[in-house]
């Protein structure tokens, strides 16, 4: 750059430059302001960059590769990128969705509202001029009354009206006139005198004392106004105040002083003033017995009927549904089987989805539950239970609500420990079952020894002339699975599956779990009814709305039927897997139900922990002096693994170790948990979760270790290498050699000395001895010299002689034999 005279000055390329903007304000007012325009930098990618402007060439150039990143590793990262992006890009097109149906969503809550005020609006406009309507007609009969009760008067002060103008006339002076107008408006106020009060409204005037209420008046409050306008709307309408109606009172041994108000019909106020003026201070959330609560039922006027307490789950009772009610409904199939023998593949090739890829480890670690609709039309819902050992529990709760169990078994696995656990639990729930022979695209299949090992658990095949159904498939070819959706519609049709949709919705929890997004969401499987948006329902020991129901392929639906498996939200707490979802008709009732449950389930652990003597209790402290516990705290996604991990956790151990869970819970891992964590020396294992900010802030502080997994056996394994650090190590004897005592000899300044001779293996200094008496112990320590001829050595072979002198003991005798052994340290482990 240079100046006017020509000099040049310092600058900076493509440095900014002046511009004019136009600002507008309100009003219609504008501005023109001078402002720096800078231009913005383009970067220009290299040859051979990526389109996501990271460069394509550091796959393959070295040079420009951090150290230690092969090729594969650096593709491998790229997909790993590439499929995050695409991931990011499904959230913001999901998330833009679920915003445009908020809006829309509130957009028809403010119609509605304000559909609601106007028809309100016109509603009171009509009873506003009702009540102007009777308050005009009012006025008018006291007008006309006043004016009939006027002409009387006139006619008898007409006569002295006359006299009193003739006197003046006499003496000469003019009378007044007065008008019988001005004479009416004097009789009127008179009249009214003491009743323009109420009129003060529209005397079309203010005064200060008006405003103020007076000196002598009290200013009355807003409601007070109402309660006024209301009464003379009412008075106008000719509407009476309805008769008292009294009721019969269910009366449980305590309840909530604003529940005891609505099951009167009664205000809450009232009820309070009641309870203040007995002498008891309450609000309208405060608990009351049941003695209290009799007197303010009889002090109102009703009849109280006592209820137990268990009574509130009456409303819940089994509804016998009638024959012409009931309708057919999809079966309920259920896969089951050992671990790795491809019950999610199957279920991955009936569906044509891929959810293996989605499960860590290539195992199923949650209870799935599917819809699949076959080539004919029939409608099917599948259950995918977990195979791994750990997941007992979850495996038993999929028997418990299925219709059909499908028993998959590998054929080049044959029966495994899992499968035997399936075939007991599909037993006990007195399902009928159909074995599924996978894998028999493999070399090594051999599906006849499948069907053998399956007799020695009495399950009988069709080939081996029983009556279970056996289909040979493959989840890889997709051989087979025709067959297998043919023998679930065959044994569906001989079962025939019925239901009642339009009774109150029953269902049960398959998972529940704790979505930072969403809340507490449980996956229920609707087995009675039809459960729909809105429904109040109660599920174990919380209670909610259904806020929404999601279907499998993640579709927000507005009603689920039965056989339907559907996400559910709006619980004010995360459910435990296995419990029953009832619908009720109203929260009070959810809410009461609830807290029932919930009080019977802490009553009953406190039962269980009180239910000890002084000697049990003793004793369990002798023990557990004893016993070394490693402490843990366990946060897990869903409630199905949370459970799965605990059973796991108990098992670890024997008489001197055991593995304790302070605290096991759904959802991430918190600031609560770390400082728990911290009290007790414990780490925390998180299974699919993450500890938030403040939460790895505080254990960074503390010192608290946080372990992540997503394999529920390497969280195992590794609790049990913790556990096993506590053990102590095992000591072990190697005997290493005897020798015989010939003569004990005197030796000055050592004391006695045996002249021995080794007759097995070897003596050495450093070793243990025993000293044996007649083949009994009488002294166990060390030796204090080995020598052989007059110079200490380390060690004595077998067939020398040599002398030994103990450690602090002298009482040796001859022909005593002197046992030589080595300790040894062995690390013990937890199997």
């Amino acid at each position: 750059m240079s100046d006017s005279d020509g000099k040049k000055t310092l600058g900076l390329r493509g440095g900014s430059r002046p511009g004019n903007v136009k600002q507008s304000f309100s009003h219609g007012r504008t501005k023109n302001v001078v402002v720096e325009t800078k231009r913005k930098r383009v970067v220009v990618p290299k040859p051979g960059a990526g389109r996501d402007g990271s460069s394509a060439t550091i796959v393959g150039d070295p040079s420009r590769r951090p150290a230690g990143i092969t090729d594969n590793e650096m593709a491998r990262r790229m997909k790993a990128l590439q499929i995050a992006r695409a991931r990011e890009a499904e959230d913001v097109a999901k998330r833009a969705a679920e915003e445009k149906e908020r809006e829309e969503s509130r957009a028809r809550r403010r119609a509605e509202m304000e559909q609601k005020e106007q028809e309100q609006r016109e509603a009171e406009e009509r009873a506003k001029a009702k009540i102007e309507e009777a308050e005009r007609k009012k006025r008018e009969a006291e007008i006309a009354a006043q004016r009939a009760a006027i002409v009387p008067d006139e006619k008898k002060a007409a006569p002295a009206a006359s006299a009193a103008a003739a006197r003046p006339a006499i003496s000469g002076r003019p009378a007044p006139a007065a008008t019988p107008r001005k004479a009416d408006r004097e009789r009127e106020q008179r009249q009214n005198r003491g009743k323009g009060q109420d009129d003060s409204r529209r005397s079309g005037k203010l005064t200060l004392g008006q405003a103020t209420g007076g000196a002598g008046n009290r200013h009355r409050s807003m409601a007070s106004m109402k309660r006024k306008q209301e009464r003379a709307r009412q008075k106008a309408m000719g509407t009476v105040e309805r008769e008292k109606v009294f009721r019969e009172v269910q009366l449980p041994e305590a309840i909530v002083v604003s529940e005891l108000a609505v099951r009167m019909a009664e205000r809450v106020g009232d009820v309070v003033k009641s309870l203040m003026n007995m002498g008891l201070m309450v609000t309208q959330n405060q608990t009351i017995d049941a003695d209290t609560a009799e007197l303010i039922i009889e002090e109102f006027g009703h009849k109280m009927v006592r209820v137990s307490a268990s009574d509130v789950e009456d409303v819940i009772n089994e509804v016998d549904d009638k024959d012409e009610d009931l309708k057919s409904r999809p079966p309920v199939v259920t896969i089951m089987g050992h671990v790795d023998h491809g019950k999610t593949s199957i279920l991955d090739a009936i569906r044509n989805a891929r959810v293996v890829a989605g499960e860590a480890g290539g195992i199923t670690q949650h209870i799935g539950a599917y819809q699949v609709t076959t080539k004919d039309g029939a409608l099917l819902s599948f259950l995918d239970t977990p195979g791994h050992a750990a997941f007992t529990s979850m495996r038993s709760r999929g028997a418990d609500v299925t219709d059909i169990v499908i028993l998959v078994v590998a054929a080049d696995d044959a029966v495994m420990p899992q499968t035997i656990e399936a075939i007991n639990h599909a037993k006990a729930a007195n399902v009928p079952m159909i074995v599924a022979i996978n894998k028999i695209d493999r070399p090594g299949a051999n599906p006849t020894k499948v069907r053998t090992d399956l007799l020695q658990h009495e399950v009988i095949v069709e080939e081996m002339s029983g009556e279970v159904q056996d289909v040979e498939v493959s989840a890889i070819t997709g051989q087979g699975l025709d067959q297998l959706l043919e023998a679930i519609a065959l044994q569906a049709e001989i079962l025939e599956l019925k239901a009642n949709p339009d009774r109150a919705a029953q269902g049960a929890v398959i998972e529940a779990q704790l979505d930072v997004g969403r809340g507490p969401v449980a996956t229920v499987l609707v087995q009675n009814g039809t459960l729909r948006q809105g429904d109040i329902f109660v599920v174990g020991e919380q209670y909610g709305k259904v806020r929404a129901l999601i279907n499998d392929k993640g579709e927000r639906i507005k009603e689920a039927g039965p056989s339907v498996p559907v996400e559910v939200l709006g619980l004010n707490g995360t459910p435990e897997a296995g419990d029953v979802l009832n619908v009720t008709e109203t929260e009070a009732q959810a809410r009461e139900i609830a807290e029932y449950r919930a009080q019977a389930a802490k009553d009953k652990r406190a039962a269980a922990g009180a239910a000890t003597t002084l000697e049990q209790l003793m004793a369990k402290a002798k023990d557990d002096e004893n016993v070394s516990e490693l402490p843990i705290l366990v946060k897990a996604d869903v409630q199905g693994s949370a459970e799965a991990i605990g059973q796991a956790m108990a098992k670890i151990g024997n008489d001197e170790v055991r593995v304790r869970v302070l605290h096991s819970g759904v959802g991430a891992i918190t600031e609560t948990d770390i400082g728990l964590a911290e009290a007790s020396g414990a780490p925390v294992f998180g299974f699919n979760v993450r500890a938030n900010t403040s939460a790895r802030n505080t254990a960074n502080q503390k010192g608290v270790e946080i372990r992540y997994y997503s394999v529920i056996y390497d969280l195992v394994d590794d609790v049990k290498a913790a556990a096993s650090g506590l053990l102590s190590n095992e000591i072990r004897e190697n005997f290493i050699g005897y020798a015989n005592i010939k003569e004990v000899f005197k030796v000055t300044g050592i004391g006695k000395v045996a002249g021995c001779l080794v007759t097995e293996g070897v003596a050495r200094r450093s070793a243990g001895v025993r000293l044996l008496r007649d083949n009994v112990v009488i002294h166990e320590g060390t030796l204090k010299t080995l020598k052989r001829f007059k110079d200490e050595v380390p060690e004595v072979q077998s067939g020398q002689e040599c002398g030994m002198a103990f450690e602090n003991y002298d009482d040796i005798r001859p022909d005593d034999v002197i046992e030589i052994f080595e300790r040894e340290e062995v690390t013990r482990t937890l199997s």
